[in-house]
């Protein structure tokens, strides 16, 4: 997917060509987006502001307002002013100290700038290693709160830990890259830990009898941690066999709990939301059976196409042509 070129410090990685803005927004499935950030940042991970955000892009794309998708977390912290975002279809305003959080997969859309400033930090799943991801599924989950209101006694930490992330992201050539990037994802890494201690993020209840892998009961249920798992990996991990190391059990647990929660084995559940997300690119003219089983890490286009055909009847071809056809 195309980008249009951005200024150093300003996430390109947040919208696909920029479009005309005089033209008028046209109805259609909301589109995906890539992380595709300026060329030499390292990594699926980007930093800037959301001041230089706004001075960038003059009137666009909040007028008229473009609702998107992407395929990467952003937060921001609000530092001073008022930013109001539209999350799934929900308006949120974020005051001075909270923080918002679009996930992967999350409608949003940007109103017309305000007064809003604050540290703007957009990564990847990948940029968070395995052991630190799993700690810190019930925040990056697709139905965790939009909006963060930190614990007081984190407050001022997270704010200067955000600081020093963007000093470090504009810092490139201060130190070797790999030690660029580790400083980079070390910051981010305790930050989002500290950002986990808020109260408005709960743990699921467990329910009666349910145990973690290891026996221990009061964690999280294994189905509920295989789902927020699956939202993260689901484009690059396909078998069983991946989440249940991910989640640290065996494959047959993982395919219990699945069928004692959904009636469905669990590779069931994996070719559904695979399925979910083809379905909606195959929606937008701009994505191609060949570029979403790219997206998928399917082998190659055929592959895809029998995977499509097995679970809807239709090819992809097919199923994009009636998706883009008006009805009569």
């Amino acid at each position: 997917m195309r980008h249009s070129s951005r200024s150093e410090g300003v996430p390109s990685a947040l919208f696909g060509t920029r479009p005309d803005s005089t033209a008028r927004a046209a109805p259609g499935p909301v589109p995906l987006y890539g992380f595709q950030p300026p060329v030499g940042t390292p990594y699926g991970l980007e930093v800037t502001t959301v001041e230089d955000f706004h001075a960038d892009h003059d009137d666009w794309p909040w007028n008229p307002p473009r609702p998107g998708r992407a395929t990467f977390h952003y937060l921001i912290l609000v530092t001073e002013g008022e930013l109001q975002h539209d999350v799934d279809h929900v308006t949120h305003a974020v005051a001075p100290g909270q923080w918002l959080w679009v996930r992967p997969g999350h409608v949003q859309c940007w109103h017309a700038p305000g007064t809003a400033r604050g540290p703007f930090i957009l990564f990847e799943p990948e940029a968070l290693r395995p052991d630190i991801a799993r700690r810190l599924t019930p925040l990056t989950s697709h139905d965790a709160p939009a909006v963060l209101t930190p614990h007081p006694d984190d407050a001022t930490w997270l704010e200067e830990t955000a600081r020093q992330l963007l000093d470090e992201h504009r810092a490139l050539g201060r130190r070797p890259l790999e030690a660029h990037h580790a400083l980079r994802c070390s910051l981010l890494e305790a930050l989002l830990l500290r950002l986990a201690n808020s109260p408005d993020v709960t743990e699921a209840p467990v329910a009666a009898g349910t145990t973690s892998p290891g026996g221990a009961s009061g964690r999280r249920p294994v189905y509920e941690r295989f789902l927020d798992a699956l939202e993260l990996h689901f484009r690059e991990l396909h078998r069983v066999d991946d989440y249940a190391r991910l989640l640290g059990c065996s494959a047959r647990t993982l395919s219990r709990a699945a069928r004692a929660a959904v009636g469905t084995g669990a590779r069931q559940v994996i070719d559904q939301r695979r399925l979910l997300e083809a379905r909606r690119l195959l929606g937008h003219t701009q994505w191609t059976a060949r570029t979403v089983a790219d997206h998928l890490s399917f082998t190659d286009t055929a592959n895809f196409g029998r995977f499509f055909r097995h679970h809807t009847g239709l090819t992809p071809a097919a199923y994009a042509a009636r998706q883009t056809t008006p009805d009569p």
